[in-house]
């Protein structure tokens, strides 16, 4: 069996780079959590290398994705991101991450962190699958759903399922490497 990366990342060398070292790698920072859950909702009709190249400017922006400092952006704040050409300027994915960041505070002090609230949703262990083409990979599924139900219940927005899927797929809840893809054995062994 020929063995190659993910058909997905193409021939883009920031594609490539976040394919090989981040995507599908078990991740339980807060911060990363939170960034990934904001760059997957700003996705949202745009491509994923747009946002990946967008991505220090979200860094910027966001205070480095420290919940407690978003969840303080004031209505001035926001209209001054909304003029920042470094992120996507749409309203509702720019208040999102605010209104994300004042649920994240919230479930953080029920669950103890963003970390532990997303997790359970896996029982703390990636699914790991075994697709082989791009037709294979689902654009949800029953766990994403019922992620994202629970995650629109507790104050989050811009978290649809197929939404949340991508991010279980980003932040390695779920390895949908491809099984000829190299890394599907090494994230699966992290």
């Amino acid at each position: 069996m020929k063995t190659k990366r993910c058909a997905w990342a193409g021939d883009d060398p920031a594609m490539i780079a976040y394919h090989d070292d981040e995507w599908g790698v078990p991740s339980h920072d807060d911060r990363h959590l939170f960034e990934m859950l904001t760059l997957e909702g700003a996705q949202a009709g745009l491509s994923w290398r747009t946002i990946l190249n967008k991505r220090a400017g979200y860094r910027a922006a966001f205070a480095g994705f420290d919940a407690e400092r978003v969840a303080r952006f004031n209505k001035r704040k926001i209209e001054s991101l909304l003029n920042n050409p470094a992120i996507v300027r749409n309203r509702l994915k720019v208040e999102s991450t605010v209104s994300n960041a004042r649920a994240i505070i919230k479930v953080a002090e029920a669950y103890g962190s963003l970390d532990a609230y997303l997790w359970r949703f896996v029982d703390n262990q990636p699914i790991v699958n075994r697709y082989r083409k791009l037709a294979d990979l689902p654009a949800k599924t029953e766990t994403s759903d019922a992620m994202s139900k629970q995650l629109k219940r507790d104050g989050f927005r811009f978290v649809g399922s197929t939404i949340c899927y991508a991010f279980m797929q980003a932040v390695g809840m779920v390895n949908d490497h491809f099984v000829t893809c190299p890394r599907h054995a090494q994230v699966g062994s992290a």
